[in-house]
Protein backbone atom coordinates (compact mmCIF):
# COMPACT_ATOMS: atom_id res chain seq x y z
CA UNK A 1 0.00 0.00 0.00
CA UNK A 2 1.45 3.36 -0.83
CA UNK A 3 0.68 6.15 1.02
CA UNK A 4 0.95 9.78 -0.40
CA UNK A 5 0.62 12.89 1.47
CA UNK A 6 0.32 16.60 -0.44
CA UNK A 7 1.44 19.81 0.40
CA UNK A 8 1.59 23.22 0.00
CA UNK A 9 -1.54 24.30 -1.03
CA UNK A 10 -2.90 27.66 -0.23
CA UNK A 11 -4.47 31.08 -0.64
CA UNK A 12 -2.11 33.23 -3.98
CA UNK A 13 -3.23 35.93 -6.14
CA UNK A 14 -4.00 35.69 -10.18
CA UNK A 15 -0.26 35.78 -11.73
CA UNK A 16 1.74 34.41 -7.99
CA UNK A 17 3.50 30.92 -7.77
CA UNK A 18 2.88 27.97 -5.44
CA UNK A 19 4.89 24.70 -5.22
CA UNK A 20 2.95 21.09 -4.54
CA UNK A 21 5.07 18.45 -3.16
CA UNK A 22 3.63 15.03 -2.64
CA UNK A 23 5.59 12.43 -0.40
CA UNK A 24 5.78 8.66 -0.82
CA UNK A 25 6.02 5.84 1.35
CA UNK A 26 6.83 3.36 -1.50
CA UNK A 27 10.22 2.20 -1.21
CA UNK A 28 10.12 1.23 -5.22
CA UNK A 29 9.09 4.91 -5.57
CA UNK A 30 11.51 5.28 -8.32
CA UNK A 31 9.85 2.97 -10.45
CA UNK A 32 6.56 3.96 -10.35
CA UNK A 33 4.89 6.88 -13.01
CA UNK A 34 3.39 9.94 -10.64
CA UNK A 35 0.50 12.62 -11.61
CA UNK A 36 -1.06 15.34 -10.06
CA UNK A 37 -4.82 15.64 -10.88
CA UNK A 38 -7.35 18.47 -9.82
CA UNK A 39 -10.81 19.04 -8.71
CA UNK A 40 -12.60 22.71 -9.22
CA UNK A 41 -15.68 22.69 -7.10
CA UNK A 42 -18.78 20.89 -9.01
CA UNK A 43 -16.57 19.85 -11.72
CA UNK A 44 -14.77 16.74 -12.22
CA UNK A 45 -11.45 15.33 -11.78
CA UNK A 46 -9.07 16.46 -14.38
CA UNK A 47 -5.51 15.41 -14.94
CA UNK A 48 -3.05 18.41 -14.99
CA UNK A 49 0.45 16.99 -14.90
CA UNK A 50 2.34 13.17 -15.30
CA UNK A 51 6.05 11.85 -14.97
CA UNK A 52 6.93 8.56 -15.80
CA UNK A 53 9.83 6.20 -14.02
CA UNK A 54 12.12 7.62 -16.71
CA UNK A 55 11.11 10.83 -16.40
CA UNK A 56 8.89 11.75 -19.66
CA UNK A 57 6.49 14.52 -18.71
CA UNK A 58 2.98 15.04 -19.91
CA UNK A 59 0.93 17.97 -19.23
CA UNK A 60 -2.94 19.04 -19.89
CA UNK A 61 -3.56 22.14 -22.26
CA UNK A 62 -4.44 24.54 -19.13
CA UNK A 63 -0.76 23.42 -17.49
CA UNK A 64 1.28 24.18 -20.37
CA UNK A 65 3.88 26.33 -20.11
CA UNK A 66 2.63 27.34 -16.61
CA UNK A 67 3.49 23.84 -14.50
CA UNK A 68 6.38 22.03 -14.03
CA UNK A 69 6.30 18.32 -12.68
CA UNK A 70 9.42 17.28 -11.46
CA UNK A 71 10.18 13.99 -9.48
CA UNK A 72 13.42 13.47 -7.00
CA UNK A 73 13.65 9.93 -6.20
CA UNK A 74 16.10 10.22 -3.25
CA UNK A 75 13.12 11.28 -1.33
CA UNK A 76 10.38 9.16 -2.69
CA UNK A 77 8.85 12.73 -3.74
CA UNK A 78 7.20 14.54 -6.69
CA UNK A 79 6.31 18.36 -6.96
CA UNK A 80 4.28 20.51 -8.92
CA UNK A 81 5.77 24.02 -9.43
CA UNK A 82 2.69 26.40 -10.39
CA UNK A 83 3.35 29.85 -11.89
CA UNK A 84 1.37 32.59 -13.63
CA UNK A 85 -1.56 30.91 -11.71
CA UNK A 86 -5.32 32.01 -12.64
CA UNK A 87 -8.24 32.02 -10.45
CA UNK A 88 -9.02 29.09 -12.86
CA UNK A 89 -6.92 27.15 -11.38
CA UNK A 90 -8.74 26.90 -8.12
CA UNK A 91 -9.43 23.38 -7.10
CA UNK A 92 -8.03 20.60 -4.52
CA UNK A 93 -4.59 19.23 -6.16
CA UNK A 94 -4.34 14.88 -5.58
CA UNK A 95 -1.02 13.41 -5.92
CA UNK A 96 -1.34 10.10 -8.22
CA UNK A 97 1.10 6.86 -8.08
CA UNK A 98 0.89 4.74 -11.13
CA UNK A 99 1.85 0.89 -11.89
CA UNK A 100 5.32 0.19 -11.95
CA UNK A 101 7.50 0.97 -14.80
CA UNK A 102 4.46 3.12 -16.19
CA UNK A 103 4.06 5.70 -18.85
CA UNK A 104 3.24 9.37 -17.76
CA UNK A 105 -0.46 8.26 -18.05
CA UNK A 106 -3.40 11.74 -18.39
CA UNK A 107 -5.78 8.81 -17.28
CA UNK A 108 -7.41 8.48 -13.79
CA UNK A 109 -7.49 4.41 -13.99
CA UNK A 110 -3.63 4.06 -14.85
CA UNK A 111 -3.15 4.75 -11.04
CA UNK A 112 -3.42 2.87 -8.25
CA UNK A 113 -2.89 5.12 -4.97
CA UNK A 114 -3.97 8.93 -4.33
CA UNK A 115 -2.84 11.40 -1.74
CA UNK A 116 -5.75 13.13 0.23
CA UNK A 117 -5.83 15.99 -1.96
CA UNK A 118 -4.22 19.69 -1.02
CA UNK A 119 -6.49 23.09 -1.41
CA UNK A 120 -4.95 25.85 -4.04
CA UNK A 121 -7.17 29.03 -3.87
CA UNK A 122 -6.24 31.39 -6.48
CA UNK A 123 -7.89 35.29 -6.30
CA UNK A 124 -8.20 38.00 -8.77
Amino acid sequence: QVQLVESGGGLVQAGGSLRLSCAASERTFSLHAMGWFRRAPGKEREFVAAISWIDQTDYSDSAKGRFTISRDDAKNAVYLQMNSLKPEDTAVYYCAAGRAYGLASKLSFDYDYWGQGTQVTVSS
